[in-house]
């Protein structure tokens, strides 16, 4: 029975729509990520002056503020995902599983 359902569900054009737009979206942040954190990578195999200057008079490197700012990259994205989600994909999500029956 729980198998017939998941296989109507699967068929279910508004499915495979959320399925595809929640798919291309995850797609989109994870090339962002990626082209950021393989970028300060590379900057750190090829430019390695450009990420050793110091800011301003003190002793902090340019590559510093680059990192932690990577690291509040991925919570951005993670923050965008989740609002997109809880704002657009649940609402899809619960209302087929509505008519599922679940």
């Amino acid at each position: 029975m729980r198998d017939e359902r998941l296989a109507r569900a699967a068929q279910d054009p508004r499915y495979r729509a959320l399925v595809r737009r929640r798919g291309r979206f995850a797609a989109g942040l994870t090339l962002v990520m990626l082209a950021a954190y393989f970028g300060y990578v590379l900057l750190i195999a090829f430019d390695k002056p450009l990420l050793a200057r110091p800011i301003g008079h003190g002793v902090t490197s340019l590559g510093i503020p680059l990192g932690v700012g990577i690291i509040l990259l991925a919570v951005a994205l993670t923050g965008l995902y989740v609002r997109r989600a809880n704002r657009d994909y649940d609402a899809v999500t619960a209302a087929l599983r509505a008519e599922a029956g679940e």
